[in-house]
């Protein structure tokens, strides 16, 4: 049976091979151990609980379309998570969880609509159970930093007491991948752990608008709105994708009108605030502003390093020092792409069978992060201007204050600034740990010496010839 097993998982990589880049395969299929297939049933093991919703987040029509393929229509997907790593002496632990994306009679049927209208179900009472919230999201596991302290501290209020405070509704809003969605979930989990009488419901607009459009297929309109109004906590998620759908606005007008006036909570995402949402009513746009608006940032520093931590520790794994500093300067964009490199490096350390060091993250961000449009990074651009002046490449990122070796550094921290997505504060870093404002310095220095040095503008003219033959 394990052996049929195995050779189903084979069928189903060689699909998934055709469908997805290289790198991606290797860093999220490849790890995928079959463990079972009964009744249709496919079991896999997969290295995380990050791990899996990685999966369920990203591939999950790609994982359907192997399955569907390789077992049949009615196939199902069950995942084994593993969440203690065992020893020498215990094997791991793991727990099954089904495929949350394709839920259906138990695991989820692979072969039918994803889609299943929760007007349809009975009673109030058994939606306990259905609230379509990530258990694993909470506050305790979301980090808090300058860049999300207002969002969370007003997150956890409403939470405390839903449909009470003034902010009512609550709209956080913020650019991908900033924990807009984690926030959101862990208030929902909030509520439902501590007030079991309430109808906690999380559900995108995306989600929100299929339902309705199923509703008018099938003249469920009452039903659907009457299930709404007896959420206590609506959660909806993205609102900005209602932009231009006249009719999921209105039924979405009177849902949030009937749910405010009877002191249920709303919360709201967007990736922009209200004022800038574009393609919504005007009359629901003005109650989007009644209660508040909280905006979340890109993560400084502190909380990237926080983040990176919390995320080696849940999986069981120590990384040194310099590479944690190196991870947390290097990748400033977003929480999202940081654990994508987090769960990347963890992958590659496994299947190479080595230790996380510092070059291992170099080449995993290299796989993963483009500096630029071009492949012009700050290591290549230190390596070129060193070569130009004639010095150590170390030596730009030493104390050194010898003219030859400070311009040298000043120019390397230059192309940097001009050909890198790096911030400043990531900039200094990779030149001997230096502060954002000795980049600035830098960068003007070289402004001003071409502007009075025609020889040194030559220079600059030459170097910059070479690094866009680079990004040729």
């Amino acid at each position: 049976m394990h052996e049929d097993c195995e050779s189903i998982w084979n069928d189903c990589l060689r699909v998934i091979r055709d469908n997805v880049a290289e790198q991606s395969f290797n860093t999220w299929f490849k790890p995928i151990v079959p463990v079972k297939c009964n009744d249709e049933v496919l079991t896999i093991q997969v290295p995380s609980q990050f791990f899996y919703e990685w999966l369920e987040e990203h591939y999950i029509h790609i994982l359907k379309k192997a399955i569907t393929a390789v077992v049949g229509k009615q196939a199902r997907l069950e995942y084994s998570v593993i969440v203690d790593r065992g020893n020498h002496q215990s094997k791991p632990l793991a727990v099954n969880l089904p495929n949350k994306n394709m839920k259906s009679n138990g695991f989820g049927n692979i072969g039918n609509d994803e889609y299943t209208s929760p007007f349809q179900l009975k009673s109030v009472d058994t939606l306990y159970q259905e609230s379509q919230l990530n258990p694993n999201y909470s506050f305790d596991s979301y980090i808090e930093g300058d860049c999300n302290r207002l969002a969370r501290s007003a997150g956890y209020a409403v939470a405390q007491k839903p449909g009470v405070t003034s902010f009512n509704p609550l709209m956080l809003y913020g650019g991908v991948g900033l924990g807009k969605t984690h926030l959101v979930q862990a208030i929902g989990n909030e509520i439902k752990n501590n007030l079991h009488d309430r109808f906690v419901l999380y559900v995108s607009s995306e989600k929100f608008t299929n339902q309705f459009i199923d509703a008018l297929k099938n003249n469920k309109i009452q039903e659907f709105q009457n299930f709404y109004m007896q959420v206590d906590i609506l959660i909806i998620d993205d609102v900005q994708f209602l932009a231009g759908k006249e009719r999921t606005q209105e039924i979405f007008f009177h849902i949030f009108n009937h749910l405010h006036q009877a002191g249920k909570q709303i919360v709201m995402t967007s990736d922009c605030p209200p004022r800038d949402l574009k393609g919504l009513q005007e009359r629901l746009l003005s109650r989007f502003k009644w209660g508040l608006t909280a905006d979340l940032q890109q993560p400084d520093y502190e909380t990237r390093v926080a983040i990176i931590q919390r995320k080696m520790q849940a999986d069981g794994i120590s990384i040194p020092d310099n590479v944690l500093e190196y991870l947390a300067y290097s990748v400033d964009t977003n929480i999202r792409e940081l654990e994508g490199v987090l769960i990347s490096l963890i992958a590659h350390a496994s299947l190479n069978k080595v230790e996380i060091d510092l070059e291992l993250a170099k080449q995993t961000l290299k796989n993963i992060v483009q500096d630029i449009e071009t492949e012009v990074g700050i290591d290549y651009i230190q390596k070129t201007v060193a070569e130009f002046f004639k010095v150590e490449v170390e030596s730009l990122k030493d104390k050194i204050r010898k003219k030859e070796i400070v311009i040298a550094r000043q120019v390397a921290m230059y192309f940097s600034k001009e050909y890198t997505n790096h911030s400043l504060k990531s900039i200094g870093y990779h030149f001997g740990g230096r502060d954002h404002s000795t980049v600035i310095h830098a960068v003007q220095s070289v402004n001003d010496m071409m502007d009075t040095n025609a020889g040194f503008k030559s220079s600059v003219e030459e170097l910059k010839k070479k690094l866009k033959m680079r990004a040729v």
